[in-house]
């Protein structure tokens, strides 16, 4: 049993009840902010001014934009299935605040004379968990959509599904390095094996991967696809309003934080104090509340990436996301995986040298590059021979030869001049005189 295992096993049921009442505003108040701070930050990123009425720098536009949604008016359309229309906003928000309660923020604080770890529960299995989680919760995508009785929310949660699936795979393959470097599925070991090196840093591909996948998990720009509003009106959410379509935005933007805090937890270091504030009185400032600014620096840092995606980068067509990460990022992460599976066995082994170990895989790597730059282009396609004129086939097919008539002359303003009677585009009721009269 890990240090942060026994420190919550004996919390009193009323410092619980605190946790989970700090955590649940904690997210709620992050999303608050985070819709805020999205909406500057691209303003600014695009030369606008962004929210600047409701307080100070437009700080308490997202409060006033949520109480305006909560009395909405609810609508239900006619066709949707009642019962299930109105769980899925619930089993999509649901896991995304579950999976936040197995995340460290900091190793040991005391709440009241309580010494605790500011952490909900602490599972052996706790990346599982996250996982779990997701998975869940689009189900309550996949719900809306074939409950509202409407073609393109469905369009948008089958796509959801097909999404959440291929980029869970790929995440869930960039845990398995970290795994194999901390030896455990512990979210608190995993911090616990980061204090001499985060994991960014000796696991590069891995964090690369995540961070794909973390975007494409959460149906963010450039990977919204399952809510395009120029293909889908809405997607999932079409046909939900009010409180219930507060729910599935509530749930978008806890899912962002929680994929943020969970890519500090397993390759930043997660409560470390960053290089060199670690060094500062032997560590000093990794204890107490300190850890809590660190991690939600680093959150922060992640938050902004999704921000700085959303303003820069066009939505992907289909294709193109699902071959990303069938195509690319799975394929490339099991060879990852086998490459740091070897390189851990020969550590273990002692059967080969640090030093001959990076010069054996500088050379792999350089044996790479060549063979990449020498692999010659393409040659170009020849051009497709001329189609051959259209033939009947035994069907009837206009002629080749048609002409277009010529062009009448104009009328005049002055003497209104027409052709002579009998020509081609004359008019043959109206006459006129020599001296223009009709």
């Amino acid at each position: 049993m890990t240090e942060t295992a026994r420190l919550l096993a004996d919390d009193p049921i009323w410092l619980i009840l605190i946790k989970v009442v700090a955590l649940f505003a904690f997210l709620v108040v992050m999303t608050l902010l985070t819709i805020w701070a999205e909406r500057r930050l691209i303003g600014k990123m695009q030369h606008r001014p962004g929210p600047n009425r409701a307080g100070p720098f437009g700080i308490l536009q997202s409060l006033a934009d949520g109480l305006k949604l909560a009395f909405k008016e609810d609508i239900r359309p006619v066709l949707a299935d009642k019962w299930i229309y109105i769980m899925a906003p619930v089993l999509s928000a649901g896991p995304a605040l579950i999976s936040f309660s197995v995340i460290p923020i900091a190793p040991e604080v005391t709440i009241f004379g309580e010494r605790t770890a500011l952490q909900l529960v602490e599972l052996p299995v706790g990346l599982l968990v996250v996982l779990a989680s997701a998975s869940v919760g689009v189900y309550g995508i996949v719900l809306a959509g074939w409950s509202s009785g409407s073609p393109y929310p469905l369009l948008g949660s089958l796509r959801s599904a097909a999404q959440v699936i291929s980029y869970e795979i790929a995440m869930g393959l960039s845990f398995v390095a970290v795994i194999m470097y901390s030896g455990t599925l512990s979210t608190a070991g995993i911090v616990e094996a980061q204090s001499g090196g985060w994991f960014f840093a000796l696991l590069p591909f891995s964090f690369g991967v995540y961070a794909v996948a973390m975007v494409g998990e959460t149906n963010r720009a450039p990977f919204d696809l399952p809510e395009a509003e120029s293909e889908l009106v809405g997607g999932f959410h079409t046909e939900y309003s009010s409180l219930k379509f507060a729910l599935f935005f509530l749930a978008e933007y806890i899912n962002m934080v929680t994929v943020s805090a969970l890519a500090t937890t397993l390759f930043f270091g997660g409560w470390h104090a960053p290089w060199p504030l670690s060094l500062i009185g032997d560590g000093m400032l990794n204890t107490g509340w300190w850890p809590v600014l660190w991690f939600l620096g680093k959150t922060l840092m992640f938050l902004f990436l999704f921000v700085w995606l959303r303003a820069t980068l066009p939505r992907l067509r289909y294709d193109q996301f699902m071959n990303l990460g069938w195509k690319f990022l799975v394929p490339l992460s099991l060879v990852w995986i086998c490459g740091v599976t070897a390189i851990r066995g020969l550590r273990n082994t002692e059967a080969v040298s640090s030093g001959q170990f990076l010069l054996v895989g500088g050379g792999v790597i350089a044996v790479l590059i060549v063979a990449t730059l020498l692999i010659p282009d393409r040659e170009p396609p020849e051009p497709a021979e001329p189609e051959a004129p259209l033939s009947g086939g035994g069907h009837p097919v206009p002629p080749t030869d048609l002409k277009v008539p010529p062009t009448p002359p104009r009328r005049t303003s002055a003497g209104r001049q027409r052709l002579p009677e009998g020509a081609e585009g004359a008019d043959s009721t109206t006459k006129e005189a020599p001296d223009g009269n009709v």
